[in-house]
């Protein structure tokens, strides 16, 4: 009999889990942002609740920020928020959003969801998290084997880093009501296609189950 993704019990999906929390940035959640996402604010709950489940559990909640790089590249020509008229994620750039009275970080992680002290970070210049950053080997020095991954936007970074997940071996869920999209039909797409070969979809309550904290 031929084992398929979905007879792998639900423990054995979370096993060793980590949570990762893809971009939750200034310039893609607040209202007004350059490359604002609005429904990445409706996905804020879910990815507390999840938070404080890892937490709780000592499973690490690991975060990544997207930084734009400040010369011309590939980034400036498909994302020309990205360039110096708007300096969209700009490392060091400071901004008013339609919500916020005072400057924030343009890539810091919105209040919301800050990370806690020990929390690890990672900064990144593309899409995926993996991609020329040491996230893979500090993953595996925390003893991680599967990745639980939310954040936005879901059919770009959030999908290329859960792409790379699975080619780095990780067992990865993505989660239906964690992330977000500005294009309904892109992000249904995307996480059809990843639970197709990649990894399982899954929403919050299911996710909680499978780690022996069922939402109530």
């Amino acid at each position: 009999m031929i084992r398929t993704a979905t007879d792998v019990p639900a423990e054995e999906r979370v096993v060793n889990a980590a949570l990762l929390i893809v971009d939750m940035q200034n310039d893609f959640v607040r209202p007004g942002a350059p490359l604002e996402v609005p429904e990445a604010r409706a996905t804020i709950p879910a990815i507390q609740r999840l938070a404080t489940a890892f937490r709780g559990l000592g499973r690490p909640v690991v975060y990544t920020r997207f930084l734009a790089e400040q010369s011309p590249g590939l980034m400036w020509l498909w994302s020309p928020q990205c360039g110096p008229q708007v300096k969209c994620c700009w490392e060091g750039v400071f901004r008013r959003y339609e919500d916020t009275d005072a400057e924030l970080a343009c890539t810091a992680v919105i209040d919301e969801l800050a990370p806690q002290p020990g929390d690890p970070i990672f900064d990144k210049y593309g899409y995926g998290s993996f991609h020329d950053t040491d996230l893979d080997a500090q993953l595996r020095g925390l003893g991680v084997e599967s990745l639980v991954v939310t954040g936005t936007v879901a059919q770009i970074c959030v999908e290329q880093t859960a792409r790379e997940a699975f080619h780095h071996g990780y067992r990865t869920t993505v989660v239906s009501d964690g992330v977000s999209s500005f294009d309904p039909e892109l992000k249904a797409a995307a996480l059809r296609n990843f639970a197709m070969k990649f990894g399982w979809v899954a929403d919050t309550e299911t996710v909680l189950g499978w780690l022996g904290r069922p939402a109530g």
